[in-house]
C-alpha cells in the first residue's frame, strides 16, 4: 500500500525545484493576492441567495466544502500581471468557480459518486435531481454574470469552454470500458479539466487588455497546468491519504481508465493484463482486488510514469511564463506550477 507523498518520487523531475518549495501551500503561493482571494470567497458564497431554499442549501454545501480555488486564482494572477485587480476580475474569477462547481455536481451524478471534498456528495443527501438542477443553476448564474460585464470576447471564451467540457464528459461516457489508449485519456482530461484552467488564465489577461500574444501564452500555461493537475490527481487516487478528499481507489471502483492504470496495462505481463481487463469489466471491484491492483501499479512504477508525464506539462507551463512581465504575479504562477506537481492532496 502506498502511504507516502508522490512528491518524493519527482522532487527533481521539473526544473529541479528546491526542496523548500515542495511542501508550500497554495495560500502561501497566492499571498500577494490574498485580500482579493478573501473578497472573492465572500462573493462566491454570498451571491447564492435565491428564494428557493433547497437551491441555496445544495450550492452552499459544495461551495463551502473548500477546494483550492486554483482556477479563479489564475484569473486574478493573470489580470494582476498587467493591472491592479478590479471588481471585473473578481467577477470573472467568480464565474470560473461557479462553472467548475456546476461540473462537479453533474460529474458526481454521472459517476454515482458518494463523496466530494471529504464529505458526502450532494447527490447522496438531496438526490440526483437536486444536484443536476443546482448545477444547471450555477451555469446559468455564471453566464448571467458574464453578460453584465458586456465583454463579448469573455463570453466567447467561456461559452467555448463549457462546450468543450460537455464534449469531454460525453467522450468519457462513451469510451469503451477497458480502453487503454493514452491519447484518448489525454484528450478527455484536456476537455474536462485543462481547457477551463486555460480559459481562466486567458480571461484574466483579456480583461486586463494584455497583448494578444501574452493572452495566448497564459492560455497555454493554464492548459498545461490543468493537464498536470489532473494527471497528478489521478495518480493520487492510488495513494492512500485522508488529505485527498476522496476515497482511495475511487477511479478504479468507477472503472475509469486513468494514466496509472493505462500504463500498467501496457507494461504488465499478458496474464496480468487479462486479469486487469476482466476486472475492469466487472460491476463491482472489492477491496482485495483494489489492493492487488495498487501493488501492481507500485511494481510497474506506473505512478512514477504518470508523474513524469505531469512533469512534462509543468515544464511546458514554466516555459510559457518566461515571456510574461516579471513580478510577484509571475513568481506566483511559477510556484503554482511546481506546487501542482509536488502536492500530496
Amino acid at each position: 500500500m502506498i502511504t507516502n507523498s508522490p512528491a518524493r518520487i519527482v522532487q527533481n523531475e521539473v526544473g529541479s525545484p528546491e526542496q523548500k518549495n515542495l511542501q508550500i501551500r497554495p495560500e502561501e503561493i497566492l499571498k500577494n493576492i490574498g485580500p482579493e482571494m478573501d473578497l472573492l470567497e465572500k462573493f462566491i458564497i454570498h451571491d447564492i441567495d435565491t428564494d428557493v431554499e433547497l437551491l441555496n442549501t445544495v450550492a452552499h454545501h459544495i461551495l463551502l466544502a473548500g477546494g483550492k480555488r486554483l482556477r479563479p486564482a489564475l484569473v486574478l494572477l493573470a489580470s494582476s500581471l498587467f493591472e491592479s485587480i478590479g471588481e471585473s476580475s473578481l467577477r470573472v474569477a467568480q464565474v470560473v468557480e461557479y462553472l467548475h462547481t456546476a461540473t462537479l455536481l453533474h460529474d458526481d451524478v454521472v459517476d454515482g459518486a458518494e463523496t466530494r471534498r471529504a464529505q458526502k456528495a450532494a447527490r447522496q443527501i438531496w438526490g440526483n435531481e437536486a444536484s443536476v438542477l443546482s448545477g444547471d443553476y450555477l451555469l446559468s448564474k455564471a453566464f448571467h454574470m458574464l453578460t453584465t460585464l458586456r465583454n463579448l470576447e469573455l463570453l466567447q471564451i467561456m461559452s467555448r469552454t463549457t462546450t468543450l467540457m460537455a464534449e469531454g464528459e460525453i467522450l468519457q461516457l462513451t469510451r469503451e470500458i477497458g480502453s487503454e489508449d493514452e491519447e484518448v485519456y489525454l484528450r478527455i482530461i484536456y476537455l474536462k479539466t485543462a481547457c477551463l484552467f486555460g480559459s481562466a488564465a486567458e480571461s484574466g489577461a483579456v480583461l486586463a487588455k494584455a497583448p494578444p500574444e501574452l493572452s495566448e501564452a497564459l492560455k497555454r500555461y493554464g492548459e498545461a497546468l490543468g493537464m498536470a493537475f489532473q494527471i497528478v490527481d489521478d495518480a493520487l487516487d492510488y495513494v492512500e491519504s485522508p488529505k485527498t478528499g476522496k476515497n482511495h481507489g475511487t477511479d478504479l471502483m468507477e472503472r475509469k481508465m486513468t494514466l496509472p492504470l493505462i500504463h500498467l496495462i501496457h507494461n504488465c505481463k499478458a496474464d496480468e493484463k487479462s486479469f486487469l481487463l476482466d476486472l475492469i469489466k466487472e460491476k463491482q471491484i472489492g477491496s482485495e482486488q483494489l489492493k492487488e491492483v495498487t501493488q501492481m501499479i507500485l511494481r510497474y512504477e506506473s505512478i512514477e510514469y504518470s508523474l513524469r508525464r505531469a512533469g512534462d506539462y509543468i515544464a511546458s507551463a514554466l516555459q510559457e511564463t518566461e515571456q510574461l512581465p516579471q513580478g510577484p504575479a509571475r513568481d506566483s504562477l511559477e510556484k503554482l506550477a511546481r506546487y501542482v506537481l509536488s502536492r500530496s492532496h
